[in-house]
């Protein structure tokens, strides 16, 4: 961290214990995070863009106002960590540890997470639009005035979902199983129409 403002580019942190820093105004490119101890990691105003995060533990860390874009997540660990007014751009999660994580006022526009584990999650009217939602577990989550329009829901599992108010195109009502989830009116319209059934 010898440039601690300027832009770091292709840098190798891999198992680096970063663990309680706190980082402001800093912005990483192609850097690796592979199996960093990053717990318990403040960042205010980053930018990380394109960098990979392998078995990275990021539990407990907090994230305001910062950019990870196009970033890799794979088997990263982000139990009880919080991200508040942050973008996560096109960034992909796979075998992540998401319990207890936090997203508030945060842009997931085009983020995969297939598969994803976010049953209860608190994703109140987050930006998800054109994310990739397929075989998640969306039980009894709160997606209350989401943004979902372009989403890919096939598979995913939304039993219990609170979906009113969110915003959901034609094609994400055709793919979902809204089984058990909970719609407002104008949803649950659309949803008959996008099904074929005539409502009048």
């Amino acid at each position: 961290m010898d440039n601690p403002t300027g832009e770091i580019t292709g840098e190798d942190y891999a198992d680096a214990v970063l663990r309680g820093q706190v980082w402001e105004r800093r912005s990483f490119v192609g850097c690796d995070f592979s199996e960093a101890d990053m717990r318990g990691l403040v960042t205010r105003g980053c930018t990380f863009t394109e960098c990979v995060f392998a078995r990275t533990d990021l539990g407990d860390s907090e994230h305001t106002a910062s950019a990870f874009r196009s970033c890799r997540f794979e088997g990263a660990v982000l139990g009880s960590a919080s991200f508040t007014s942050c973008s996560l751009l096109g960034s992909r999660f796979a075998e992540c540890g998401l319990r207890s994580l936090t997203l508030v006022e945060t842009d997931l526009t085009l983020v995969s997470l297939s598969g994803a584990e976010l049953a209860k999650a608190a994703l109140r009217g987050l930006r998800l639009r054109e994310a990739n939602l397929t075989d998640a577990d969306l039980r009894d989550a709160d997606l209350r005035e989401a943004d979902l329009t372009g989403a890919r829901l096939t598979g995913a599992r939304l039993a219990g979902a609170d979906l009113r108010g969110a915003r959901l195109d034609a094609n994400a009502l055709v793919q979902a199983s809204l089984f058990g989830a909970k719609v407002d009116l104008d949803t649950a319209v659309a949803f008959a129409a996008a099904h074929g059934l005539v409502v009048g």
